[in-house]
């Protein structure tokens, strides 16, 4: 009796959630180890099918890094970088591809289809949202220098999105961008959902992450910030307690509450139902940061 009566209470806590995020977009961002396994990712995916069946408008951007470098050392491509950014030529580019869209992408709308809802993939290779201009370091010397085909996203086609979501369809994006002249360029994962936050006013971005938001020491979890703001954020950034991964998270979390998103999180994407613990309850698990 104790177990349904929790269960119940924890529904009754839901209803104001579910009430006040009917019909509004929640972009989230897949990545991480939850990309890794069929089963961490099919648990994911089944709170995102849970969230559309509620009302929401839930759109998704997925990431794959770990399983494009894992093609690539099959394929005997070692990696090149310049000034710690990947170079990305013809080959590299065709290896990315195939596996953020035949392999990831199709894999996520096929699991969503699989749950009862309905889902699209956007990306190069059919309706792409993303468009992008190729992307140059600066040099010592002030010259530009080539980094291969990686791009910086200038726009995102809001419109498509926004009528799929409004036809109940969950828009499935992958981070192939298209260029002026229909070329393709690898851009950032956090950075397009980011970008696809601020161009739909999405009342939520969610970053599903390896950790459980942030720390202000990495090796102790007891540490988690639980609530920021853009101030606190941003001296985090420059005292160098947010670094390496976690920076380009924070930094499309700071570009959507710029752009009127009401609400960014930082979560946990390998433990059980964190997406919907956060969004759904009085604690929630990772950090949220807000304007301010």
């Amino acid at each position: 009796m104790d177990e349904a009566i929790n269960k119940a209470n924890a529904l009754i806590e839901a209803l104001g959630y579910i009430r006040q995020f009917r019909g509004r977009i929640v972009v989230v961002k897949l990545g991480g180890s939850l990309m890794e396994t069929d089963q961490a990712q099919r648990e994911l995916l089944t709170d995102v099918v849970f969230m559309a069946t509620v009302g929401m408008q839930p759109i998704l951007v997925h990431g794959g890094g770990k399983s494009i470098s894992a093609a690539m050392s099959q394929a005997g491509i070692e990696p090149q970088f310049v000034q710690g950014r990947r170079y990305t030529d013809e080959r590299t580019l065709a290896i990315a591809e195939h596996v953020l869209v035949r392999q990831i992408n199709q894999t996520i709308v096929a699991t969503i289809n699989d749950l009862g809802s309905e889902a699209m993939g956007l990306h190069s290779l059919s309706s792409c949202a993303l468009l992008a201009k190729r992307t140059h370091l600066q040099g010592p010397d002030g010259r530009k220098i080539d980094i291969g085909f990686v791009g910086d996203i200038s726009e995102v086609n809001a419109h498509l999105l926004k009528a799929l979501c409004k036809e109940g369809t969950i828009p499935v994006i992958a981070p192939i961008a298209l260029d002026q002249a229909g070329g393709k360029l690898n851009v950032n994962a956090d950075t397009a959902a980011g970008m696809v936050a601020a161009s739909v006013k999405a009342e939520k971005l969610v970053m599903m992450s390896d950790t459980h938001g942030i720390f202000g020491d990495q090796n102790d979890p007891k540490t988690r910030m639980s609530r920021l703001n853009e101030t606190e954020v941003r001296k985090l950034v420059e005292d160098k307690t947010i670094v390496g991964g976690m920076l380009p998270k924070v930094e499309a979390c700071l570009r959507a509450l710029k752009a009127g998103v009401g609400r960014t999180h930082i979560i946990d994407g390998s433990f059980p139902h964190s997406l919907l613990l956060e969004i759904y309850t009085d604690e929630g698990i990772g950090t949220l940061i807000t304007n301010g």
